[in-house]
């Protein structure tokens, strides 16, 4: 490849910075001499350095692709501002703004251009991606193709079919969160011609981990907030809990608002503006909040409920501390979280004979011929699917998901997104009206019913739902929330496009139908065991949580952190390490095996300090390592 510019003259012409952090150069130079190369940094860690320089320093253009719309245009405005030509193409964008982007890109006038891996799939993109001089492909998020890592998704696995139309230009794979099968499966799916990894420990020494059993988590987020200085994020699960912490917070001074998904795009860029600016301290928020955020002044991360798993937990905690300053990360949980979690799984993966059963439904709910419908795509309301077939949404959803793992169909990302209604008046004010205008009272009285909460926020909505219960038309339902918008009763926000769905091949008769045991298998028991990792990350009251965090991610033979919640508990006992280890090695075995008096106990550990003894047993008592039984402790299974 034809090489213009030295990569430290771009790095100090575009960012200012004279040298590289750790890894940077040699992922760079890695890409440069023409290597496919993954680049497993942490959260923070500069990945987008890792691309955006030799891409620069390169003649041609950068294909970069991210699975997160919001991510694209972050990231292509923070181009423009350094004065370098980039665009992306998105959903919701018309086929002449895509076609215009494609065509400059073909023509040599942009040096990056940013995509989803569903867009790579497209007639007109392997068209004109033929015309472009691609300096490299760059895959961001790229564990994404790992249908053994935590976020899989089917479209990047068609990434590696556009290879054959680039072939001069390296693949470059960049995540912050892989455990080593993932880092495996990455390389094979990119079709890697050998291994080349580039993986910076992902220790975070400034960031200091706290994991709490609390009942009463409000008080415990205000101790946090009131005894750490600056800005921080607090995650929750699900939206209304975003506005009503951020509501309860500003209840105590607090400066904060709340961000979630469902919020219009004017909204969410004026709350994360403020937030970045320090107008608003802390930031309440779902998983939608962060990706592509460089603020590296955040004192703090608080989750309130248990994350999903620990590589979301890794990525959301590490977002505190960018600058290398002290930073801490608060985890807070109670035993309802633990069993909410073992149900949010199970609902996660209906049995095989309900995704089936869903499957063949579909092929009737469309009117589908076997042997037929391969490549048709339909408008699918997933309201009206499962009220036809009896079905619980969420498990229809879910079935959705593993059938188009396995290739049978494929989903917009539409069907994960909803109309949104937020009500302008105030209840009186609305009283008033319903009584003056009787036309629309039952109308009202139904969303009101159907969708709390809609008075302080903008609201997910199903226009089918609505339908279905005020027995009008789902066009009906629609001119009725275009007029009361025009009344200035609310402010109705129509989804961008409606869901559609895809036959990936043709409709299989239910008993030809073979989706994969030993897949369904598979992922379930990699989900478990994600989930296993995160209860124990949480229930440990023995390891260091940076230990555990690491060796998840394959980092073995690492030294405690010293400042967690754990090893604070440890210091206490005045011990080193190496002391307390040393007795750990010798009367762990021996008490696994035999019930053992105290005397017994510090004749085997051998420390010549028998306080330093006892203090070990003393630890392991209180945290219910072992017990006692007269005289005798024994080990607990």
């Amino acid at each position: 490849m034809s090489q213009e510019k030295d990569i430290h003259e771009v790095l100090k012409n575009y960012w200012g910075y004279s040298d590289f952090r750790p890894l940077q150069e040699d992922i760079i130079r890695s890409v440069i001499d023409g290597q496919d190369t993954l680049a497993l940094l942490p959260t923070g860690g500069g990945k987008s350095i890792c691309f955006q320089v030799p891409a620069l320093a390169l003649k041609g253009v950068c294909i970069v692709i991210t699975p997160l719309i919001a991510l694209m245009k972050d990231q292509v405005d923070h181009l423009k501002t350094r004065g370098i030509k980039a665009a992306a193409v998105y959903s919701g964008m018309t086929a002449r703004q895509i076609d215009i982007t494609l065509e400059n890109a073909a023509r040599g006038e942009l040096k990056f251009l940013y995509c989803s891996p569903e867009r790579l799939q497209t007639e007109m993109f392997r068209q004109r991606i033929q015309r472009m001089d691609v300096n490299i492909l760059a895959v961001d998020e790229s564990h994404c193709i790992s249908q053994w890592g935590y976020d899989f998704r089917p479209p990047y696995l068609k990434i590696a079919e556009i290879r054959p139309l680039i072939p001069d230009a390296p693949a470059l794979a960049l995540t912050a969160t892989a455990t080593p099968e993932v880092v495996k499966d990455i390389q094979d799916k990119l079709h890697f011609p050998r291994e080349n990894v580039f993986q910076k420990s992902f220790e975070r020494k400034n960031l200091t981990y706290v994991v709490q059993h609390e009942e009463d988590k409000l008080n415990r987020l205000m101790r946090v907030i009131t005894r750490i200085h600056g800005t921080g994020i607090v995650y929750v699960r699900n939206r209304k809990k975003t506005r009503e912490i951020a509501q309860w917070l500003k209840s105590q001074n607090i400066t904060a608002n709340y961000y979630h998904a469902g919020l219009d795009q004017k909204t969410r860029e004026r709350r994360q503006k403020e937030w970045m600016e320090g107008i608003t301290r802390v930031i309440v928020s779902t998983n939608a909040f962060g990706m592509g955020i460089d603020k590296p002044n955040v004192r703090f991360v608080v989750h309130l409920d248990l994350p999903d798993n620990i590589e979301a937990y890794f990525q959301e905690a590490g977002r505190a501390g960018r600058d290398q300053n002290q930073a801490w990360a608060v985890l807070l949980y109670n035993n309802s979280d633990l069993i909410d979690a073992e149900r949010f799984f199970e609902f996660a993966y209906p049995p095989l004979d309900i995704i089936k059963t869903i499957y063949n439904a579909l092929g009737n709910y469309f009117q589908i011929p076997v042997g037929t419908g391969m490549n048709t795509s339909y408008v699918f309301d997933i309201y009206d699917f499962s009220k036809a077939n009896n079905f619980n949404a969420v498990v229809v959803f879910n079935a959705l998901s593993f059938l188009e793992k396995e290739g049978y169909i494929l989903v917009s990302d539409a069907l994960r997104k909803s109309s949104k209604v937020h009500f302008i008046m105030n209840r009186t004010e609305l009283y008033k009206f319903q009584v003056r205008e009787a036309y629309y009272d039952p109308f009202i009285k139904i969303m009101l019913r159907s969708y709390p909460g809609m008075f302080s926020d903008y609201i997910a909505i199903n226009e089918t739902e609505i339908a279905s219960r005020a027995r009008i038309t789902v066009d009906k339902t629609r001119k009725i929330l275009e007029r009361l918008k025009q009344m200035n009763i609310l402010d109705y926000v129509p989804r961008s496009e409606n869901p559609h769905l895809v036959f990936s091949m043709h409709r299989q008769a239910l008993n030809d139908l073979n989706i994969s045991k030993k897949n369904y298998q598979e992922r379930k028991e990699a989900a478990s065991n994600r989930l296993k990792a995160i209860k124990k990350y949480v229930i440990s009251q023995t390891r260091c949580r940076s230990q555990l965090l690491l060796e998840y991610f394959g980092e073995k033979d690492t030294i405690r952190c010293g400042k967690c919640d754990v090893c604070r508990k440890r210091n206490k006992l005045n011990l080193s390490e190496y002391e307390f280890d040393i007795v750990l090695e010798r009367i762990k075995p021996e008490l696994q095996n035999n019930k053992l008096t105290i005397d017994q106990i510090v004749e085997i550990a051998d420390l010549n300090n028998e306080n330093k003894v006892l203090k070990v047993i003393q630890w392991l008592l209180d945290h219910q390592k072992i017990s006692k039984k007269g005289i005798y402790y024994y080990w607990l299974k």
